[in-house]
């Protein structure tokens, strides 16, 4: 049975539309073919795409996080030196 929905399920995008290397939205980080068909699919299948580009979105801040730390840690330098 499908829930009927009394609010349209809006579009993900913030206003960013630049696409990344793999093709996804660097803003709402989803893919071509979901940005090119959002007007045309079912509440259903777009709240599986918005779950998506969470998924999405936590893997690449954890994956900019990891490439930002440094990997060893700045050493102080001797006030005597």
């Amino acid at each position: 049975m499908r829930q009927i929905e009394i609010f349209e399920i809006q579009s993900p995008c913030i206003g960013v539309c630049q696409s990344g290397p793999k093709g996804n939205c660097l803003g709402c980080f989803r893919t071509r073919e979901e940005r090119l068909y959002w007007i045309q699919l079912e509440d259903d299948v777009k709240r599986k795409i918005i779950k998506a580009c969470a998924m999405r979105k936590k893997r690449a801040q954890a994956k900019s996080k990891t490439s930002e730390e440094p990997t060893q840690p700045p050493q102080q330098q001797s006030f005597w030196d």
